[in-house]
């Protein structure tokens, strides 16, 4: 196991490999990789990218082991980047995902696993690519909530891995919901809960990714006006870019793992990969 970030060890710290790394004073990482382990046994490089500095790491990372005869190298990033940016709305956009992936493709790995992703379009681009689903993070989620919450669809996007999460904890009642986006500004619009009367109960939205939280604000609001009980928010990978006090004012709590971030709220609770994966 090489994790490139020692503070991120979401397959454990077993055989561990020792290792420095830094940045050149023109800012290129660099690493040195300790020579005392067996190089013919598979590696597994953990990390997570949310830089181009980080993606770099890897690919020297890789490198350096390829040069030291380690054959079979193995990658775990559970948040992929660029994950949104998987088609091309408008002229003159990139499909970044692609870049990534064709990056990364390019290192010839066994595997590269990540978890909950996007869209199918991030497995598909992935040469040798392993899934982890968000399924043992929910159900964690509810068994600190309670079991007997509404799963809110945030978008239409969201439907098929919902349902899989809903047969997964066993038929929990799904409600879906929907948005407008722009694609020109983004700015979102139109928010509907599908639902005439939620009767007070409580609900948990489930989706892969929160940025800014707009999302999140927006259906709550939706929700509410649709009578729902206490709100709960349940996010795979957290960004969280405007930080907590906009999304603390509708929900209860906030559930997310290390994916992106280390984050410490008193409204975030955060579960960690190690215990999912």
């Amino acid at each position: 196991m090489l994790n490139l970030d020692p503070s991120f060890t979401p397959l454990g710290e077993n055989n561990s490999i020792a290792h420095q790394s830094f940045l050149f004073a023109g800012g290129e990482p660099h690493i040195k990789i300790q020579a005392d382990f067996d190089k013919d046994e598979p590696v597994t490089v953990t990390q997570r990218i949310n830089s181009f500095n980080d993606l770099g790491l890897i690919c020297i990372t890789v490198d350096a082991l390829k040069r030291m005869g380690v054959k079979e190298i193995n990658l775990f990033i559970p948040y992929f980047p660029a994950a949104r940016q998987d088609r091309v709305m408008i002229p003159g956009e990139p499909l970044s995902v692609k870049v990534y992936a064709d990056i990364i493709n390019a290192m010839n790995l066994a595997s590269v696993t990540v978890f909950d992703p996007h869209s199918e379009v991030t497995p598909a681009l992935l040469n040798n690519c392993v899934t982890i689903s968000n399924h043992e993070f929910i159900k964690q989620v509810m068994a600190k909530i309670g079991t007997d919450v509404k799963l809110i669809s945030p978008d239409g996007g969201a439907l098929k891995k919902i349902y899989k999460v809903s047969e997964f904890l066993g038929g929990a009642e799904v409600v879906e919901c929907s948005k407008s986006r722009d694609v020109k500004t983004g700015r979102l619009s139109g928010f509907k809960v599908y639902a005439e009367d939620l009767g007070g109960a409580d609900c948990l939205i489930v989706d892969d990714i929160c940025d800014g939280g707009g999302t999140f604000n927006g259906l709550a609001e939706a929700l509410k006006a649709k009578n729902a009980g206490k709100l709960y928010l349940a996010i795979s990978h957290g960004i969280f870019s405007k930080g907590f006090d906009d999304l603390s004012k509708y929900f209860e709590q906030i559930f997310t793992t290390d994916a992106i971030k280390e984050v410490e709220h008193s409204g975030v609770t955060q579960i960690k990969l190690r215990d999912i994966c």
